[in-house]
C-alpha cells in the first residue's frame, strides 16, 4: 500500500475549477472551507524509512486527524481514545471513481454523503451515547448557502479527482 500512487485526476472542467475555488484551495481562498479538512496537499517528512517516500507532495485532500462528526455519521465504535463520533480524515483522491461515500458506504450520493457532515449535538437522553455537534456543522452551513449551480460546481470538482 505504501507504494501506490494516487489515481490521476481528469482534467478540469470549468465548472470544476470554479468547484475547486469555492471547495476552498488554502486560507487565502477559503471557499466554504472543505479544505480545513481535506487538506489539498501534503508533503511526506524528510526523513523516512523509505527514501523513495521523503518529501513527496501528496495530493490527497486530507489532513488525516481525527475529527468529531456528531451523532449523524455516529457508529458507536471506541477505538483507542476515538470515540463512537470521531473519524479520520478520508482522502478525497480518487473520489470520482467510487460508487458508495462515508466510512460505511451508507449512500452512492455525493450530495447526500456532504450533507450528512452535518449533525446537530445528541440530545443526551439516558442510556444513549452523548455526542457533541460534528465540527463539520459551519462548512456545510456555508455549503447550503450557495446556489445550486455552485454546489453543482463543486461535485463537478470532487468527481474530478
Amino acid at each position: 500500500m505504501r507504494f501506490l500512487d494516487a489515481p490521476p485526476p481528469v482534467a478540469f472542467s470549468p465548472t470544476a475549477r470554479r468547484g475547486q475555488q469555492l471547495f476552498g484551495v488554502d486560507a487565502n481562498t477559503p471557499g466554504v472551507g472543505c479544505f480545513a479538512c481535506h487538506t489539498p496537499q501534503m508533503v511526506t517528512p524528510p526523513m523516512s524509512e523509505t527514501a523513495a517516500l521523503q518529501n513527496v507532495t501528496a495530493n490527497l485532500f486530507s489532513d488525516l486527524l481525527i475529527h468529531h462528526m456528531g451523532p449523524g455519521l455516529a457508529d458507536d465504535i471506541t477505538q483507542g481514545a476515538a470515540t463512537g463520533d470521531m473519524f479520520r480524515t478520508t482522502p478525497l483522491w480518487g473520489i470520482g471513481q467510487r460508487l458508495f461515500f462515508l466510512h460505511d458506504g451508507r449512500t452512492s450520493d455525493l450530495l447526500a454523503a456532504i450533507q450528512a457532515h452535518a449533525s446537530p449535538a445528541s440530545d443526551c437522553a439516558a442510556g444513549a451515547p452523548c455526542y457533541g455537534p460534528s465540527e463539520a456543522n459551519a462548512v456545510i452551513s456555508h455549503f447550503n448557502a450557495l446556489s445550486k449551480p455552485d454546489k453543482q460546481a463543486i461535485l463537478d470538482f470532487l468527481r474530478s479527482l
